[in-house]
């Protein structure tokens, strides 16, 4: 089953992927250097295709049948957490050029990774990758303590593209300038509770927000607490 809606400066292709048991939903966005397609998988886990590249993000065996996906030019992971760090979804998807971009705290089981820190920004094979903070700041709350795991933003051509990873609405996030894209978590305790989700998206302003990671929350409060916010599209995905 496949349906196309054109919105915008994006083209939504819904395949739902009956045979392996889960769903994806493609969107295309146009950028100066042509199609960027965003594959919303589950959870936290992402694809990206631009430029004849794939950049899978946090993949994880959970979320999907890896053997069938398109190896990775590119692996970015935000965390050594097993719901983003997975070994066995990396090795069905790893060809001998594929880079992997993690943290310090990943290396352990990917010795071959290039390390990225908060506040690095480096590029690979074309794409731009800035790391950024990623972490819990409320009161006696430590799941992800700062310092140690990353958001990313990627640039395609003329669009930036936030991947929050595990955090919450920390006051790095008013430095994130021109922000086309932003995937932003939504699990309380362990990430944002939805007023936090809504009021980050209003500090970013991104053109297109994705809520992601969210388990049980409110996803329907958070679109309705940024009714009405110019500028913002609010894209619900199946990202439990």
């Amino acid at each position: 089953m496949k349906t196309i809606l054109k919105l915008g400066l994006f083209t939504i292709s819904a395949l739902s992927l009956i045979s392996f048991g889960w769903a994806t939903q493609e969107d295309v966005l146009k950028t100066s250097k042509g199609d960027l397609k965003i594959s919303c998988i589950r959870h936290g886990t992402l694809m990206f295709a631009f430029e004849g590249k794939i950049i899978h993000i946090d993949p994880v065996s959970q979320y999907a049948d890896y053997a069938t996906l398109p190896k990775a030019d590119l692996i970015l992971i935000t965390h050594e957490h097993g719901d983003h760090l997975d070994p066995k979804a990396i090795e069905a998807i790893r060809k001998p050029t594929t880079e992997i971009i993690a943290t310090e705290a990943c290396k352990a089981t990917l010795p071959t990774a290039v390390v990225m820190k908060n506040g690095d920004t480096k590029t690979f094979q074309g794409i731009k990758i800035e790391a950024v903070p990623a972490y819990n700041n409320s009161p006696g709350v430590s799941f992800h303590p700062k310092g140690r795991g990353n958001g990313y933003v990627l640039t395609f051509a003329d669009k930036r593209v936030y991947v929050a990873g595990d955090t919450e609405n920390i006051p790095e996030l008013a430095a994130l300038k021109g922000v086309d894209v932003a995937f932003l978590p939504v699990n309380l305790p362990y990430t944002m509770s939805v007023e936090m989700a809504a009021a980050a998206a209003k500090v970013l302003q991104p053109k297109m927000f994705y809520p992601y990671h969210f388990g049980n929350s409110d996803i329907a409060k958070l679109v309705e607490l940024l009714k009405g916010e110019k500028g913002i599209e609010v894209r619900v995905r199946d990202m439990k």
